[in-house]
């Protein structure tokens, strides 16, 4: 946590107790009894006024991830439109991925992918070379067919659909060029369109296809007949029903999902492709590929803009880039928040780059993006926005720098000269720091240090963790220092998409409006996920090339963000108390990218007793392989795993009601990218403690705790591992506090005894509508029956609207069905006091209105 000072007043509605036994567990089977409902009280009280909670409190944050923009909210239906796909984006790629050479009539050729001097322009640097051999008789044809995303491009019937290609060729009378639709197995979707190229200079063909059926099988081809060279690039087919009608606009269906959250803000374009490889141009000599994400390459005609090695293991074209971002804002009513690199790599790359000459670029190209963005059309970048379309201003407010970087003292150093130039030129503009990748720990501490000690306006911070660490952590940020920098919490989520998750998230939600005065925006990360290319889970909205569907965190986010209220109004309920009990659990080993060798494992009880001993002499049969991962064997006396490429290869041993012990382990790291991973109180793979010892790269060590898969962190410091050198591992038990020795010194503790409460409200105020806005979340197997008392002086009238999220806490929304939606309903018998029974595994809205005196 950071050193902030205490609050000198208490916390509203400060919740105590300890986690009731069940909490987020499974629902009771079929038949059994229902649990008995438990009692509560919930005071408010009307007459008082908590923080007022900012109009954009909460948002989207969108990063180019899991294919969020090409093949996702990027309408596009051809992928690899430029032909610019190369083995720097993905190993397997190549400047054809996507496409397949086709041939009819008895045509034929040869299709190239070329990057020479006849190129389209200098930021398109590649595209295709048809040589056709002029074989067959009329009607033979040769080209090049497109499979789209997924499984193949999807069309409505009766939609249309544009389509565009850049051509020129070498046949003085001009190649005839022709393009179909069809489904996988050769149907015809459309009537073909048929141009014919003319001249040896590039120009762009266009025409509509209309869809005679639906599919999501479909197969684009151009092909084209005769003899010579014929030269393609940036073939494209866009739905002509894009959100709002945008050309080069948005998927509809994706988009209205995200207006539908009514969001206050959004977050763009990321996440680590903003501050991750070089921070150099798109230009002569180099063309550097793999860069920072940098907004000039983004705007202007798309066939003029550059193409990027995204971060995430694929090609990101920017056909979606800054002025469709700042419309889409527009569009759905939020506040754009656009983030800008630093000059520190973050996301594991961990690199400051040392130019000042690069820096002062990077810094007059923000401060030409808010001239983008805000300044006249008369202006240079201004102008540049109205000849786009837009000669409006967009009205940036706010701009964050950086991201995750994991080098404080060298980001503060770089982001003091963006923050001094923006507010030299524009002081209404608010510039957002932020604590690194993580919600604690040596970096986050001196982040905060720093944002404190310049006076940065806001910070923003980023977090993953497990459902029990947000349950745990509800007064986060009661004790945040009023007077210093306020938060964004840019990202954050519970490590999984059931339903316990956003029964965890929005039980810390309240937390997060219960200061508001503190908390000025927050957002779920990550937006959305392609079905078929995710490289992150969970995600809010899923898609695939036809359909999307929210994730039971979405139906929380959106009723939340729908119902956010003006200002906190001060409420107490009664906690659920219930004391833990000691951490139980057998013991494990484990490694991640790398190869290690384990020996002279033992486990010692406090009383001295041995529970467990092994020098592996006589083999490994005392060990399971309970993650099934990973090649572990016995080699000269030694537990060795040697597969560096396998990670989590957990093999635990020992008994699960193990307490109160001592483990000792030699290890020793053998080759590969990190240290090793020695795990206690394990349960099963999915709930356990390990020391992650030299992780993250071999950057960083600490003890973190899984629940249900979800991790957080318990304490870490910077520990790194030697390779080839011995370590003598002593891990001490006792009760819930447990004590780390590494080569005889003490590495550190911690105790785990945060309560875990799951009964967690706040009320707020919508001044408009006259109403108190009363939510509940009760994340445990027990209905709540409550005492609700809204204070003697207070009339309300006797009907409220409840709006209620309820399922099984593994509930999990698909495409083909939506077990957590909410259900809305009047509840009867509202009164200045009532009685109300908040179900089982529920989040409940509850909207009474106030009537005068």
């Amino acid at each position: 946590m950071p050193r902030t000072r205490p609050r000198s007043a208490p916390a509203i509605g400060l919740l105590t107790g300890a986690l009731l036994a069940g909490a987020l567990a499974a629902a009771p089977a079929s038949g059994a009894p229902a649990p008995e409902p438990a009692d509560y009280t919930l005071a408010i009280d009307p007459t008082r006024a908590g923080p007022e909670i900012d109009d954009r409190m909460y948002g989207v944050f969108y990063e180019d991830i899991n294919r969020a923009a090409d093949g996702g909210l990027y309408a596009e239906l051809v992928q690899n439109r430029s032909f610019e796909y190369a083995p720097v984006d993905n190993p397997s790629y190549t400047g054809l991925t996507a496409w397949t050479e086709t041939a009819a009539g008895g045509g034929g050729g040869t299709a190239r992918v070329v990057d020479d001097e006849h190129r389209l322009n200098e930021r398109n640097r590649n595209h295709l070379r048809l040589e056709l051999d002029g074989t067959g008789g009329d009607g033979a044809r040769y080209g090049v067919v497109n499979a789209g995303y997924n499984s193949g491009i999807a069309v409505e019937k009766g939609g249309k659909y544009d389509f565009s290609v850049w051509a020129r060729t070498d046949r003085r009378q001009g190649t005839p060029l022709t393009v179909t639709l069809h489904d996988a197995s050769g149907e015809p979707l459309a009537t073909p369109l048929r141009r014919t190229v003319r001249g040896d200079r590039w120009t762009k063909y266009t025409g509509t296809l209309t869809a005679r059926a639906d599919s999501t099988r479909g197969r684009l081809a151009v092909t084209a007949g005769g003899a010579g060279t014929l030269r393609l690039d940036m073939v494209s087919l866009f739905p002509r029903d894009t959100f709002k009608g945008r050309p080069n606009g948005m998927r509809k269906d994706l988009a209205e999902k995200i207006a539908a959250l009514n969001p206050g803000f959004l977050r763009f374009p990321g996440g680590c492709l903003v501050n991750t490889g070089s921070h150099e141009a798109y230009e002569a000599p180099n063309w550097e590929r793999r860069r920072s994400y940098q907004w000039k390459d983004t705007i202007g005609p798309v066939e003029e803009r550059a193409v990027n090695a995204n971060f995430w293991g694929y090609n990101q074209s920017y056909g979606l880039g800054y002025y469709e971002y700042f419309q889409f804002a527009e569009d759905i009513g939020a506040m754009p928040l656009p983030v800008v690199p630093a000059l520190v790599t973050g996301c594991g790359e961990n690199k400051a780059t040392d130019d000042p000459e690069l820096l002062e670029r990077h810094v007059r190209d923000t401060l030409d993006l808010i001239e983008f963005a805000n300044g006249p059309a008369t202006s240079d970048w201004g102008a540049k926005r109205a000849e786009m379309g837009h000669p409006e201003p967009f009205g940036l407010t706010h701009i964050a720098v950086g991201n995750e970087e994991n080098l404080p003292d060298a980001f503060y150093e770089r982001f003091a000269a963006f923050r001094e130039a923006i507010e030299a030129e524009h002081p209404e503009i608010t510039v957002i720091a932020n604590s690194g990748p993580d919600d604690a720990g040596a970096t986050f501490d001196r982040a905060w240090e720093l944002a404190r000690a310049s006076g940065v306006e806001m910070v923003d911070e980023h977090y993953y963790n497990s459902p029990g660490w947000f349950l745990e952590n509800n007064e986060r940020y009661d004790s945040y220092d009023r007077s210093g920098p306020k938060v964004f919490l840019g990202e954050y989520a519970s490590q999984d998409n059931r339903f316990r998750n956003s029964l965890a998230e929005a039980a810390f939600m309240t937390g997060l409006e219960r200061n508001a005065d503190v908390v000025r925006m927050a957002s779920y990360a990550p937006l959305l996920a392609n079905t078929d290319y995710v490289q992150w889970s969970p995600d809010l909205i899923w898609f695939d090339n036809a359909r999307s569907w929210g994730s039971t965190s979405y139906e929380t986010q959106k009723l939340f963000m729908n119902n956010v209220g003006d200002e906190v109004v001060p409420s107490r309920s009664s906690a659920t108390p219930v004391v833990s009990g000691p951490i139980t659990g057998a013991v494990g080993l484990s490694t991640w990218a790398t190869s290690a060798a384990y020996d002279d494992v033992r486990v010692v009880s406090a009383a001295g007793g041995e529970l467990f001993a092994d020098d592996f002499s006589a083999g490994a049969g005392k060990w399971t392989e309970a993650a099934g991962r990973g090649a572990w064997t016995v080699e000269d006396g030694a537990y060795v795993q040697t597969d560096t490429a396998a990670e989590d290869t957990l093999v635990t041993a020992g008994d699960p009601a193990w307490r109160d012990y001592d483990l000792h382990v030699k290890a020793t790291k053998r080759a590969g990218r990190e240290g090793f991973l020695v795990a206690f109180g394990v349960k099963d793979t999915g709930n356990l403690y390990w020391w992650n010892l030299g992780g993250w790269g071999n950057t960083r060590s600490a003890v973190e705790k899984a629940t249900d898969g979800g991790k957080q962190t318990m304490i870490e410091d910077g520990t790194v591992i030697e390779t080839g050198r011995e370590y003598d591992i002593r891990i001490e038990v006792r009760g819930r506090q447990v004590t780390l020795y590494l080569d005889g010194e003490k590495w550190g503790s911690f105790t785990d005894d945060k309560v875990a409460e799951p009964f967690r409200q706040v009320v707020t105020r919508d001044r408009a509508r006259g109403e108190l806005i009363v939510k509940v979340v009760n994340a445990q197997e027990t209905p709540a029956r409550t005492r609700i008392d809204l204070g003697g002086g207070t009339r309300v009238a006797p009907t409220a609207r409840l709006t209620v999220l309820q399922g099984d806490p593994d509930a999990v929304n698909t495409a083909d069905g939506r077990p957590v939606r909410p259900e809305r309903s009047i509840l009867r018998g509202v009164g200045t006091t009532f009685t109300h029974t908040f179900p089982a595994h529920s989040i409940t809205f509850l909207r009474i209105k106030e009537r005068s005196s």
